[in-house]
């Protein structure tokens, strides 16, 4: 995910494609659940995918903030965020 600032908006691109805040929740939580679907009764807290937010040094950190939260709210417990 990348994540920046837009005359003071927050927007959010999944790979190439900007998406609001009910769209990557949506996302998110479809993409983790086809990964517990896959591995099903098998799976481990290593299996579970982490989720890397990058932004740049002018991206507010409320932008930041809210996209962390999104996808805990999808049930990532591993959010990291890499600053360029």
């Amino acid at each position: 995910l990348s994540v920046r600032a837009v005359d003071g908006q927050c927007e959010v691109s999944w790979g190439t494609t900007k998406i609001g805040s009910e769209e990557l929740l949506k996302r998110g939580a479809d993409k983790l659940k086809g990964v517990v679907d896959r591995l099903g009764a098998n799976i481990t807290p290593e299996d579970i995918p982490e989720v890397h937010i990058r932004g740049d040094v002018n991206t507010p950190y409320r932008c930041i903030g809210g996209t962390i939260y999104t996808m805990q709210s999808a049930g990532y417990p591993k959010v990291g965020f890499i600053s360029e």
